[in-house]
């Protein structure tokens, strides 16, 4: 076979692929919408709604904007949609402001605290009311700064506009429909926790909806479902217009790769109720950000959102299993679309059973091939062992190669140079992967198997791939995995290909007409993988730009780039043995590698933009921060004041610098080995996630930390809207009980204690107590105990100099400042 033939075949057979994944994705509507009636989903009449919520600007959690006017807002419009309601249904509205505390194992594991937050909850039911519920929830508050229109405010016009649709039709559902519009989950899920273990309405709920964002609009991913309840997954196949929806991006997300989780978590874990998540993916390099707006959202994902979950709902509500939701939990299901037309589903113990059929039949394949002919039996063995150890160690050695370069790339202060241009990931890593690969086979095929028939060794290196895929389906399908169906799809295609052209392969050899035939028969597992990986890329590769300044995110990049590179190459290796050269491709990779990797050294590839159209900014926090450490006697020991700041990506502040060169003049920040988390006002138990610097260009910043009333039994501070308390018990001492979450302290990585504490309007004082076991002798207290007053609105928000510093920041960053206080006391 020529290369000058095999090798642009099997380039344009991938792009096209790739080209045809592309377009799927892009398909936001199988159909054009038809012009929306008042009983039909209209993305218009919901994008008026995100329009107006996204108006009230930031909706930060405490703040006037979020416990007042979103709230008017909302009620103003369901009373609306009450009043024009057909007489068949009745509607319920409740304002609910629940207080309670919980801890969960989010973020390396800590305790959340929250008084008087809001919700706002709507039933919608027959006239004679119902039993038995399903729940759709979304979020309205936003994180600080942020207009929050995909997170989580487009979920909340979605579900006002299903709400007004549901409530013109002239027929009544058979179980209730509860709209939950959650003013805290920003907070880490607090105002779903009020809601499930607080409400009267919660009691009934038999299913959930969830509605979040990862990212800017697009195609809403069903990313979560069940624990267990197939019947769920069947709904959403049976109903949805235009699903998408994957049982792998469900594995990725459950094994805490993704820093980040939902409101499911929390009906799951606290409700006991089993759900469907769905989330937006698409651009999530704004996620947020200032740059999440509505008008980024197309009308196209609004309907095609709506058009879903109205279905979905709908279909739950007449369903007779909802009522019996208990009696159908028994296991897992496999799903996953195919190009966004249908969705494939089917019991994990079915898939399981199909998974180690095929694995038999392929070992069963295997062994024949081995024992034919018999006497050769030992030799066919060691050939197949050898090609399999081959194929084994040319992946090996192209991952640490790759990552070698990443690693470079990362020392010379070179990373994320890809964050704005993803085409350069793909130059640089991509290229050095399929050349590493190619070598390590050219020089096999050269030094090793320098007499062997070509045709043989293409024939046995399809089987050492194939082998691999079978061991892997078998090991993914012991473990419980339902993304083993991956594996079915490279095993049993591959094999099926194999037996149809192997009499036209033995008689003619690597023909064109074979090369044509077998890319055809490979076609259903590599256009699925192609497909899949632009969904996993969409997913992670945003997250490098949010993931720390402790985690190189060319070495993940880079990984993952090389692991597809792997999956795609399996079945092409043999193509290496069947061509005559591989030179010309080799020298052409290896060319594009060295001229990526010297255009990435010389930084001519910036990592963000600030491009109106598709800006991709670098996300910096800043945090004015005044703090004072006390002694025994409550008298002040030590104070100091300072802008904190974050870069919340690997590059730290590198790049800010010779815009801002006073940041050169700052110093470290000093980890106070005494204090909790370094002494340092964290919002959240994020401190392993970066390297931190504290400005010494700040002048003392004056406001008025979070009061502590202190008696012998118990703690009352006049709380702040969001506060962060720290816990260190000392020597010898240990925190054993609290009357946070359900009594039993949590403590987080590094073994201190964080609680996060936020409210609403017009909380009472924060009263708590601790427990703790200590030695009789404990002359310097027995424990350390921290408070951070953190001020993301009003007035206090930006004091003067962080005002100017904030200016003074480059257009392609998204920084994010807001003004904080900070205590600790030993008791």
């Amino acid at each position: 076979l020529p290369e000058a033939r095999g090798a642009p075949l099997v380039l344009l057979y991938l792009l096209g692929l790739r080209a045809l994944a592309q377009v799927s994705h892009r398909q936001l509507l199988s159909r054009p919408p038809a012009t929306a009636g008042p009983r039909d989903f209209s993305a218009s009449r919901a994008r008026g709604y995100l329009d107006n919520i996204t108006a009230i600007g930031p909706r930060t959690v405490g703040s006037p904007e979020n416990e007042v006017l979103a709230v008017n807002y909302l009620l103003e419009q369901i009373r609306g949609i009450e009043r024009e309601s057909t007489n068949a249904h009745k509607i319920s509205i409740d304002v609910q402001r629940p207080t309670g505390s919980f801890s969960i194992d989010f973020l390396g594991g800590f305790t959340s605290y929250y008084a008087n937050i809001t919700n706002v909850v709507v039933k919608l039911e027959p006239r004679n009311g119902a039993e038995h519920a399903v729940l759709s929830n979304c979020h309205f508050d936003s994180v600080p700064n942020t207009p929050g229109a995909s997170d989580d405010a487009v979920s909340c016009a979605v579900m006002l506009e299903i709400l007004n649709t549901l409530s013109k039709s002239p027929e009544s559902l058979q179980h209730a429909v509860i709209f939950l519009f959650n003013g805290a989950e920003e907070n880490i899920l607090q105002a779903s926790h009020g809601f499930i273990t607080q409400h009267e309405w919660a009691k009934s709920i038999r299913a959930f909806i969830n509605l979040e964002a990862a990212g800017v609009g697009g195609k809403e991913l069903v990313f979560q479902t069940g624990p267990e309840n197939p019947w769920l997954v069947q709904a959403y196949v049976v109903a949805a217009k235009h699903p998408f929806a994957s049982v792998v991006a469900q594995e990725i997300f459950q094994s805490g790769i993704i820093p980040a989780d939902t409101d499911f978590r929390i009906y799951r874990d606290f409700g006991n109720v089993p759900g469907i998540d769905l989330a937006f993916i698409e651009n999530g390099y704004i996620y947020h950000t200032e740059y999440d707006t509505s008008d980024r959202i197309l009308t196209d994902s609004i309907q095609r959102a709506g058009d879903n979950i109205l279905a979905v709902l709908k279909y739950l509500a007449t369903s007779e299993k909802l009522a019996k939701s208990f009696e159908y939990r028994h296991g897992n299901v496999v799903f996953f679309d195919i190009l966004g037309l249908f969705v494939l589903a089917y019991p994990a113990r079915v898939g399981t059973i199909m998974n180690y059929i095929t694995a038999a039949v392929a070992f069963f394949y295997l062994s024949k091939k081995v024992l034919q002919p018999k006497p050769r039996a030992v030799h066919n063995l060691k050939k197949l062992l050898t090609a399999f150890s081959l194929t084994l160690t040319s992946w090996l050695c192209t991952l640490v190669a790759v990552l070698m370069v990443a690693m470079f790339v990362s020392i010379i202060g070179r990373a994320l140079s890809w964050y704005t241009h993803f085409y350069v990931s793909v130059s640089l890593y991509g290229t050095a992967a399929a050349a590493k690969l190619i070598l390590v086979h050219m020089l096999a095929k050269k030094f090793f198997y320098k007499s062997v028939n070509e045709q043989y060794l293409g024939d046995v290196f399809f089987d050492a791939s194939l082998m691999i895929w079978s061991i892997a389906l078998a090991v993914m399908t012991h473990i419980g995995l339902c993304s083993a169906f991956i594996c079915t799809l490279w095993v049993a295609f591959p094999l099926l290909t194999k037996l149809m052209i192997h009499k036209e392969f033995s008689q003619k050899g690597a023909t064109i007409k074979f090369i044509v035939m077998y890319m055809l028969g490979m076609f259903v597992p590599y256009l699925y993988m192609l497909y899949l990986s632009w969904t996993v890329f969409e997913m992670f590769t945003p997250v490098m730009g949010r993931s720390g300044s402790e985690i190189p995110p060319d070495m993940v990049l880079a990984g993952f780039i090389v692991i597809f590179t792997m999956i795609l190459s399996s079945y092409f290796i043999n193509f290496i043995y069947l061509v005559k050269s591989t030179k010309t491709t080799l020298v052409t990779l290896t060319t594009v590698f060295v001229v990526t990797l010297i255009l990435v050294c010389s930084g001519i590839f910036f990592p963000y933009s600030s491009d109106a159209a598709n800006p991709k900014p670098k996300r910096v926090f800043l945090q004015h921060t005044s703090r004072r450490f006390h002694d025994l006697d409550g008298n002040v020991v030590k104070s100091d004041s300072g802008i904190w700041i974050n870069g919340f990506d690997y590059n730290g502040i590198s790049h800010i610098t010779p815009h801002i060169p006073e940041i050169n003049d700052t110093i470290r920040t000093p980890c106070e080995e005494q204090a909790p988390f370094c002494g340092l006002p964290w919002i959240l138990p994020v401190h392993f996630m970066f390297r931190f610097r504290m400005s010494r260009a700040a002048g003392l910043h004056r406001r008025k930390p979070a009061a502590v009333a202190i008696s012998h039994t118990s703690r009352t501070l006049r709380a702040k809207v969001h506060m962060s308390l720290y816990a260190r018990p000392r020597a010898g001492s240990a925190l054993s009980r609290w009357s946070l979450g359900d009594g039993v302290p949590v403590a987080s990585l590094g073994g201190d204690y964080f609680v996060f504490y936020s409210r609403g309007l017009h909380a009472a004082p924060w009263h708590f107590w601790v427990e703790l076991t200590a030695p009789e002798k404990h002359s310097d207290g027995i424990v350390s105990l921290a408070i951070a007053a953190h001020y993301f609105f009003g007035e206090d928000q930006k004091s003067p100099q962080l005002y100017a510093l904030l200016e003074r920041f480059p257009n392609w960053t998204f920084s994010s400042g807001w003004s904080c206080t900070y205590d600790l006391f030993v008791f």
